[in-house]
């Protein structure tokens, strides 16, 4: 009996940029699939839960934060513990072909790099449906409209998806330092003037308050005078 192929697209983690999630769910949504979009910021349990819940046949994580080598491990290992161990755990993002191969080992589908066709990845999953429910169950791929083109046909996502530190802060050139300082010192010249000035009212006060001194008299020099005695 044919079905439509029901795909869970799901952002763990942090990650908080999800252009290229919607670009696949958009693509395979072309391609005749079913497709439930978990939104950012899920946790491991949440997208298996909705995968449980939703009764899927495929989970797509995109993850561009560099946790894939902890996303999907973990979310594999629920989905066994859950006992949808048998659906497909594709994915993409960010991701080295060495882990690429190891996440291969544990399990886990296909991965898909920066740059991937969204065509590529609607075959993958078409052909991984075909061959564990048989190729009679196998929804035919919807007609276009006259004039259109055969579904979509751009990169899931560019390396400008992943997050990028904030620039650093260029430092100020000398003229600013130097207008600086010298707004500096001008201030400190304006805060030292009133000093100066109490200083010096200060000294008129203590000049005006001050008594002369008085010159001293002249000695007058006396002459004494002795009768004379006859």
């Amino acid at each position: 009996m044919q079905r439509k192929i029901r795909v869970l697209v799901g952002k763990p983690g942090l990650d908080g940029h999800d252009r290229g999630a919607k670009v696949v769910a958009a693509a395979l949504r072309d391609a005749g699939m079913e497709v439930i979009y978990t939104g950012l910021h899920q946790t491991p349990e949440q997208v298996v839960e909705a995968a449980v819940q939703e009764d899927v046949d495929v989970v797509a994580l995109s993850v561009l934060s560099g946790a894939h080598m902890t996303l999907f491990p973990e979310i594999l290992e629920l989905m066994r513990g859950r006992g949808i161990g048998d659906r497909l755990l594709t994915g993409g993002g960010i991701i080295p072909n060495d882990d690429m191969s190891a996440l291969s080992g544990l399990g886990v589908g296909r991965l898909f790099g920066p740059g991937t066709n969204t065509q590529d990845i609607v075959t993958y999953i078409r052909a991984w449906y075909a061959g564990v429910h048989g190729e009679a169950s196998l929804p035919p791929l919807p007609v276009p409209p006259a004039g259109a083109p055969a579904g979509r046909s751009e990169p899931m996502t560019g390396a400008g998806e992943r997050p990028t530190p904030k620039p650093a802060r260029p430092a100020p050139a000398a003229p600013v330092r130097a207008a600086t300082a010298a707004k500096r010192a001008t201030k400190t010249r304006a805060a030292a003037k009133p000093a100066k000035k109490r200083a010096s009212a200060n000294g008129a006060r203590a000049a005006r308050g001050a008594k002369p001194a008085k010159a001293a008299a002249p000695r007058r020099r006396t002459r004494s005078t002795g009768r004379k005695r006859g």
